[in-house]
């Protein structure tokens, strides 16, 4: 059985986009050698990618880019590496590396991908696919980086979510850049 993980960034007050959709203040703190090595890792350990259409067609904008690859060389060949899946109900077509497209209803495919050998799916991104996912009960981790900016509005990753989840901590780092990361599993 597959597991299946979100993974965000977040604002101090809670949100992983502003109120403009804008992700990028997730990249604002200094710089932090073990923190980059903590991402390089995350991304070079394989997996599958699970978005919504929003975050696919942003991170498909940037990262096969080779803005990207001279950036963040390590990360970009990971992205573009690992198998990615969206689903989304208005999107024709995918063209982004190792990249298929789901129509069909988000918690009865999750629920089949989670049946099937293979391995691991992380979602990044994608608020109303976590919110989804975590009302069905099909979300086995929940991580976070705490990224210290207060942003007064945004979206949250469990807006719309009927029910509250009782979660414990299973995993806690902080690094040098005020960065915080938290791992959650549903108690």
């Amino acid at each position: 059985m597959r597991k299946v993980s979100a993974f965000n960034s977040i604002s101090l007050d809670g949100y992983f986009t502003d109120k403009n959709s804008d992700m990028s203040w997730a990249h604002c703190a200094p710089p932090d050698e073990d923190f980059d090595n903590f991402v390089k890792g995350n991304a070079g350990g394989g997996g599958t990618l699970l978005f919504g259409r929003k975050t696919f067609q942003m991170m498909e904008s940037f990262w096969p880019t080779e803005e990207a690859k001279k950036m963040m060389p390590e990360i970009a060949d990971g992205m573009n590496r690992m198998e990615k899946i969206v689903f989304s109900k208005t999107l024709s077509d995918v063209t982004w590396n190792n990249s298929r497209l789901v129509k069909g209803d988000l918690v009865e495919e999750v629920r089949k991908l989670k049946n099937q050998d293979g391995i691991d799916i992380t979602i990044l991104g994608s608020g109303s696919i976590i919110s989804q996912l975590s009302e069905a009960g099909l979300i086995d981790d929940y991580s976070v980086v705490v990224i210290p900016v207060v942003l007064g509005s945004g979206r949250t990753q469990f807006e719309g979510l009927q029910k509250i989840l009782n979660l414990k901590l299973t995993n806690s780092r902080t690094f040098k850049n005020g960065n915080v990361f938290l791992s959650y599993s549903p108690s």
